[in-house]
């Protein structure tokens, strides 16, 4: 469904061009790094009064909606390493980790809970970087959701060259944001990149899949601590599910000790990239999280914990119940014995 909608959006904006607001959102990777820059003034958007109606009268982003909040201290983009031909099992401890734009410049805890977490059960932690030393890799989802294929393919020639010297030694790519991590396994190997793209892919995983796969073959150990509570409420993301993803949380999670998890028994949240921003979709989009997921949060006790990967889901959760939802890895980071 996914890849005939990026079909239909390509074929569509070739003939009819892209609003402005598609524009804003497809091109986000490469101007956020300027933006990050304006970080105070952008963030009164949701402060100051009429502002949203404005946003919304320019834009087409719906003013009863808040809009992420940028970080005052983006996460920079690190110097490529090429690591040296390794001996026989030197790439098992270490990682590769894959910061996506939402990562990097809206919550950066999420990068920085999953490193402590990685560093603390004994794996190096390397941060994927482009070759080229220009701006920070991106993997082109928010291109793809517009229909600029080739523009997606440029990111992803970017992604595919920073990444080869890692794949090529058996070191494992680590992705916290689902809808991107995930690109590097279905789009890519779409988009005619050949045997580069499939080695890609079979070295692509999400954090928590890192984690349960290390787990059960006995290499991943972490000295964790009961949590202040003892219930989590987990709300899966669409390509977490698509993905056969949702058992790896659940086990993840279940490493806390006295930790019971329950999953929301959902469909999408909503959301559904941008689909929730935009003003004439609103409403729509609050169905769907009333469906299920917001009377579940709302249901839920609050010294039950809300977790939830995807970025556009904890938003969801936020703007329909006041709840916040974490992100696996600051869920475990928490439960680490310091």
């Amino acid at each position: 469904m996914a890849r005939m909608k990026i079909e239909f959006q390509h074929q569509y904006s070739k003939r009819h061009g892209l609003t402005l607001r598609q524009r804003l959102v497809a091109h986000l990777p490469r101007y956020a790094h300027a933006a990050s820059k304006l970080a105070p003034l952008l963030n009164l958007r949701d402060a100051i009064p009429g502002a949203a109606w404005l946003t919304e009268k320019l834009f087409g982003l719906s003013a009863r909606r808040s809009l992420p909040r940028w970080s005052t201290s983006p996460l920079p983009s690190a110097s490529p390493q090429v690591f040296p031909c390794p001996r026989s099992g030197e790439g098992e401890k270490k990682v590769v980790l894959f910061i996506d734009t939402f990562s990097r410049y809206f919550e950066r805890e999420n990068a920085q809970a999953a490193t402590e977490v990685l560093e603390a059960a004994g794996y190096q932690v390397e941060i994927a970087a482009p070759a080229d030393n220009g701006r920070p890799l991106c993997c082109g989802r928010t291109f793809l959701a517009a229909g600029l294929v080739e523009e997606a393919k440029v990111e992803a020639r970017r992604m595919l060259q920073a990444l080869k010297p890692y794949v090529e030694r058996g070191i494992t790519v680590v992705g916290l944001e689902p809808s991107c991590l995930l690109t590097l396994r279905d789009e890519y190997l779409a988009m005619g990149f050949g045997d580069e793209a499939v080695q890609l892919a079979a070295r692509a995983l999400l954090f928590e899949e890192f984690i349960a796969a290390r787990a059960d073959a006995g290499e991943f150990r972490l000295e964790l601590a009961p949590l202040a509570i003892d219930a989590a409420l987990l709300h899966g993301h669409c390509h977490q599910k698509a993905f056969d993803a949702m058992p790896a949380v659940h086990k993840v999670l279940q490493m806390i000790p006295g930790l019971k998890v329950k999953t929301v028994e959902s469909s999408c949240c909503g959301m559904a990239g941008s689909f929730g921003y935009e003003a004439e979709h609103f409403d729509v989009s609050m169905r769907m999280a009333e469906l299920s997921l917001l009377p579940a949060v709302r249901k839920a006790t609050p010294e039950t914990m809300v977790v939830a990967d995807g970025t556009s889901c904890r938003h969801q959760i936020h703007d329909g119940s006041g709840r916040e939802a974490l992100h696996v890895a600051r869920v475990l980071q928490m439960a680490l014995k310091k």
